[in-house]
Order: C-alpha cells, then structure tokens, then sequence
C-alpha cells in the first residue's frame, strides 16, 4: 500500500459518510470540511539510539521531536535530508434521525503506515479518527438554537447560523443524535538531498 493511498482513504471515507450515510438511513447532513497545512523542513541532527530528530523550523530556529521506538528506520535518516509533514484534517456531521438511539458516546481509532525497511527514505502515516454522538435536549425554533448533551454528560447550545440548517430545524426532535467524525492524518516523507 502506498503512504499516500492511507491519507486519501481517510479523508475520503470521512467525507462520504455524510453522504453516504444520508441515502441509507436517511439521515440529514450538517456539515463537512477538510483542511490541509504542509511544512518541508529539514534534518539538523540525528540520535537513532535515543529516537530523537531535530529539525529546522521557522526562522532557523531548532524543533526537537522525539518519537517512539516503533521508529525504526531513523538509522537511514540523516543531517541535511528534507522532511515533508502533511497534516489533513477533517471533520463531518450528520444528524441521526433515529429518536431514541442510545446515550452519547464516543469512538476511537488509529492506525499508521511505516515505510518499508528497504525503503532508503525513512517515514509513514498515521491517523486519528474520534467518533462523537450528541443527543439533542432542547431545540428553540425561534432563536435557532439546538443544545446537546456529549458523552460526559454536559450540555451546550449552538446557534445554528447556516440558512439552509436552520430550514430543517422543525423537522429534528428531542432524542435524536448528531455524530461529529474527526480525523486528523499525519504523512511524513524524507528523501535525501541530491
């Protein structure tokens, strides 16, 4: 599997499920966004033994990153290679038309892609993706606003501000659930100066 093919499943499934979602359980999407920051840096020294890199950051200065032991290949990374870090970020809501479905809860997963031992560019992927479901509490049509309990059991109100969301507000009830799906997908590439 190719670093990359991680990041665009990821991104990819976490904006479809609102869609997707939608077409099957007839549920309503509220919202989807993606957002995406790239720095390219590069190596100022190495220590393999005790996993730490430090890297070149904004204005010359020195970023020090330890990492864990699943970091292997840091022996093939040296001073002077460039780092590439992608980050995406995305987030997704669909409203939950089911009344009833359950209390709020929440879901984790995470996962990554090391690059190969014979791969002379050390790197990889990983992902964070939380699963949040929100049940609605109140609703007030005339300030447009809708307050949900989260898994911990706290309540908050949100004003709806979207024009198209608000038209949909008489159709939700007390009982049903939004689920907010967050992911975040680091890639981080090396490659050797030539």
């Amino acid at each position: 599997m190719k670093l990359n093919a991680l990041t665009k499943a990821i991104t990819l499934a976490t904006l479809l499920s609102t869609a997707s979602l939608s077409a099957v359980a007839a549920d309503i999407p509220l919202a989807a966004a993606v957002e995406a920051d790239q720095v390219v840096t590069k190596v100022l020294a190495v220590d393999a033994a005790n996993h730490q890199v430090v890297l070149e950051g904004a204005e010359g200065r020195q970023v020090h990153v330890q990492l864990s032991d699943k970091a292997k290949n840091l022996g093939k990374l040296k001073v002077g290679d460039q780092v590439n870090i992608e980050v995406v970020r995305s987030v997704a809501a669909y409203l939950d038309t089911d009344i009833d479905k359950g209390l709020p809860g929440s879901i984790e997963r995470t996962g990554e892609i090391r690059a190969t031992k014979d791969n002379p560019n050390p790197g990889g992927e990983a992902y964070r993706q939380v699963q949040v479901q929100l049940k609605i509490t109140h609703i007030d049509l005339k300030k447009n606003q809708v307050t949900f309990q989260n898994p911990a059991g706290q309540s908050k109100t949100v004003n709806v501000e979207k024009p198209e969301v608000q038209a949909k507000l008489k159709d939700l009830k007390v009982g049903q659930s939004v689920v907010v799906t967050y992911t975040d997908v680091l890639k981080v590439t090396t490659q050797h100066p030539s």
